[in-house]
């Protein structure tokens, strides 16, 4: 079971907007699952339409998350507001070898039914895990770098020194 779980099945999909609202237990789960300090909230607005065999998810995810700069390790709270478009496909035949297959951008947000079930809840998850920025810098980065010690690439040695030395002409 997921942190996150909100089962469905292609075969009886509702058709009215699918809303889902994490609880703090949720939202505490998915923060350690994530490695966020925090989840303050989690909502997504989904409508789902067969297309054949198939499911298409569209709507809208937004949180309040805090995480951690990359580079201070400061508290940063960010919002999240992002567009979802999903497709559950049924189960592919498993390939004769180990051959390499090549996605088309279309194929890129597929995810795998399992029969005709699907959970709506992890794929909403693993779409805020997407949103994440792992290099989120706060305000205060380059002052710990200098605290630090930490040049950013290329402002010395004997290359940049020379393109320098160019600049100044």
């Amino acid at each position: 079971m997921t942190e996150l779980s909100r089962p469905c099945d292609a075969t009886r999909l509702p058709a009215a907007e699918q809303v889902i609202v994490a609880s703090q237990h949720e939202c505490t789960a998915l923060a350690k699952r994530f490695g966020l300090v925090a989840v303050n909230a989690l909502e997504a607005r989904i409508m789902l339409k067969a297309d054949g065999p198939t499911v298409r998810a569209t709507g809208r995810l937004t949180a309040d998350i805090v995480q951690s700069c990359a580079v201070s390790g400061e508290d940063l709270p960010v919002q999240i507001a992002e567009p979802i478009a999903l497709h559950f496909v049924p189960p592919a035949d498993s390939p004769e070898s180990e051959e390499e297959i090549e996605l088309e951008a279309d194929e890129l947000d597929e995810i795998e039914m399992d029969g005709t079930r699907f959970d709506l809840g992890e794929a909403v998850a693993q779409s805020l895990a997407l949103a994440i920025d792992p290099y989120l810098e706060g305000p205060n980065a380059e002052q710990a770098r200098r605290k630090a010690g930490i040049v950013s690439e290329g402002a010395s040695g004997p290359l940049a020194d020379a393109l320098k030395g160019l600049l100044k002409k």
